[in-house]
């Protein structure tokens, strides 16, 4: 399959106010995967940036969502609410191309595309850094949101993740969700310069583990 390699934007209005989405287009695509940033960053987060590079080859249309407070200027992020308006309000622009839509995020946005994926009627659901608990306070778990995706769910996690190592996530029915470890990746998947594995493998597991599971899809 081919890809068309040039990034356009598109500017929509939600009621958290007006969102952002660039797309890389797979001229022959047969999924979308949308996919918004977290809390302390926006869509230039390395993980975003390889999965909209890597995925249109392969069918996959790439749209990277920043939500209103990006869009606007604003340091701090809104409430989970909020974020949660503004994803509804550009999922319409996300499901017109037609191909199923996969909602995803990294840490604050993969628990809204947990929290509102049925309602919405996602496709699945890929949570980059899935934020499970605050660093230093498993106590304060957020796995009910993951568990309660309802639909196929990947977990891509840094193995030194303070937010939740791999090995600290629940276990779950079969089909629940599955698990991709990074190893050494903290919660932008960063590896050290002393790791076994390198910046460039790191961010190859993370685009080979999607496209695998967007393969599983059907």
């Amino acid at each position: 399959m081919t890809s068309d390699n040039t990034a356009t934007t598109e500017t929509v209005d939600t009621e958290a106010g007006p969102a952002r989405i660039t797309w890389h287009r797979a001229r022959d695509h047969r999924l979308v995967l949308a996919v918004s940033h977290g809390a302390g960053g926006g869509i230039e987060a390395r993980d975003l940036k390889a999965l909209a590079a890597a995925l249109p080859a392969h069918g996959v249309s790439v749209a990277l969502v920043e939500q209103p407070w990006r869009v606007t200027g604003k340091k701090l992020a809104p409430a989970p609410k909020t974020l949660d308006t503004g994803w509804r309000g550009v999922w319409p622009a996300l499901t017109a191309p037609g191909p199923p839509v996969i909602s995803g995020g990294r840490s604050a946005g993969a628990r809204v595309a947990c929290r509102t994926a049925a309602e919405l009627g996602a496709h699945a659901v890929l949570a980059l850094s899935f934020p499970l608990h605050p660093p230093g306070k498993p106590e304060k778990s957020r796995a009910a949101e993951l568990l309660g995706a309802g639909v196929p769910t990947l977990v891509v996690q840094g193995g030194n993740d303070p937010f939740g190592r791999p090995q600290e996530f629940p276990e779950a029915p079969e089909g629940t969700y599955d698990l991709v470890e990074v190893p050494y990746g903290d919660h932008g998947f960063a590896v050290p310069k002393r790791a076994e594995t390198t910046q460039e493998q790191a961010l190859e597991l993370i685009t080979d583990g999607v496209l695998k599971w967007t393969r599983s899809l059907g």
